[in-house]
């Protein structure tokens, strides 16, 4: 009995050093270039997955084999950067001065699929920007038509005395900014997309001019047919149907992670070349906090969210697709005191994403 529990206690370790493995590679998969391995550099995909099982591990080997406690909790400590990006833990905050300024971020999913904003019916997006309070406003998936006016969305935002609109591929997309400050220039960011785009905005708030880019970088074409066999994989999952739908989904999605790599990467260059020391890069970044996109920005910025948010922030609320892919970076000099994922609305496949914003006083 005592050689059982010996071979079991050795299988069992095991399987947990192939499980820290695995969880060191999705961990600091965000250090590898898409454009070079796209595939690989799609492993922080699965982090959750493998930290949950590091997890079970930790508490597992106190209660039958005590000796090997070692394994998962030095995998968690040398884990724990990426741990504390996808997970923070901040608490409630204090108080937000009263000089802060409030950015909030939005893909509205062409605001609710172009529906009408009236006092008999609501439009469910605009009415929560109008509640918002925001000081600024970016929006990404700027879309209308049908009954759905541009005029309307304006109107609707009034009390914005400065806005402005960006087509993106011939008005597929647009992205879009309101704002109680003055918009002293809007300069679109280039790069090879069809309709995905980027802008910088400098914006005059109080004394200070603010950089702020709006980004909607690439999709990954996720289409109903693979949501379809995602489901499948969730709801009746069986080793062929995993291996087949996991190798067509992570092809995918590997080759959009590439283009969204050069997209970032064309991006931070105009953040690094900018005059302005105070910056906002916000938007729908498509990838979430352990990847390369997030990776090059939050090296430069701070990820508003990781600074003063809780929990695992999942901004995107459709098919299952638990994740964060909504962001805001602010530069080092700005004080963040609030972060949140506001899930109150549903209007949108995409939560709002806002934070309150200081600058830091320089003393003198």
């Amino acid at each position: 009995m005592n050689f059982i529990s010996k071979l079991l206690g050795y299988i069992l370790l095991g399987v947990n050093g192939v499980v820290v493995l695995a969880l060191f590679l999705s961990a600091y998969s965000y250090h590898i270039d898409p454009q070079v391995h796209p595939v690989w550099s799609c492993a922080g995909l699965f982090f959750p997955v493998f930290l949950l099982l590091n997890l079970f591990f930790l508490l597992f080997w106190p209660v039958f084999y005590r000796r090997y406690i070692w394994l998962p909790a030095l995998a968690l400590l040398f884990c724990w950067g990426a741990i504390r990006t996808y997970f923070p833990i901040n608490g409630l905050g204090g108080d937000v001065p009263e000089d802060a300024i409030k950015i909030l971020s939005y893909n509205t999913q062409a605001f609710g699929e172009k529906r009408l904003h009236t006092k008999e019916n609501r439009n469910d997006v605009l009415a929560y920007l109008q509640e918002s309070d925001a000081d600024i406003i970016c929006i990404q998936e700027y879309i209308w038509g049908g009954k759905l006016k541009k005029k309307d969305i304006d109107y609707a935002l009034r009390g914005y005395r400065y806005k402005h609109y960006y087509s993106l591929g011939k008005g597929l997309n647009g992205l879009g900014v309101y704002s109680r400050y003055p918009i002293l220039s809007a300069i679109p960011i280039k790069y090879k997309s069809d309709r995905n785009g980027s802008i910088a905005y400098r914006i005059k708030v109080k004394e200070d001019t603010l950089l702020v880019v709006n980004n909607h970088f690439e999709s990954n074409k996720i289409l109903k047919s693979d949501v379809d066999i995602y489901q499948d994989m969730v709801d009746a999952p069986t080793g062929e149907k995993l291996f087949e739908g996991t190798r067509k989904l992570l092809k995918k999605m590997a080759d959009a992670t590439a283009i969204r790599a050069r997209q970032a990467d064309a991006v931070l260059e105009k953040v690094k070349d900018a005059k302005e020391k105070s910056v906002i890069v916000c938007g729908d970044f498509n990838d979430t906090p352990i990847s390369y996109t997030h990776r090059i920005f939050h090296d430069e910025l701070n990820d508003a969210f990781v600074e003063a948010g809780n929990g695992v922030g999942v901004s995107y609320n459709r098919d299952r697709l638990y994740v964060r892919i909504d962001h805001i970076f602010t530069s080092k000099n700005l004080l963040v005191h609030k972060c949140r994922v506001d899930d109150s609305t549903e209007a949108s496949d995409h939560y709002p994403v806002w934070c309150y914003v200081s600058f830091q006083k320089v003393k003198e």
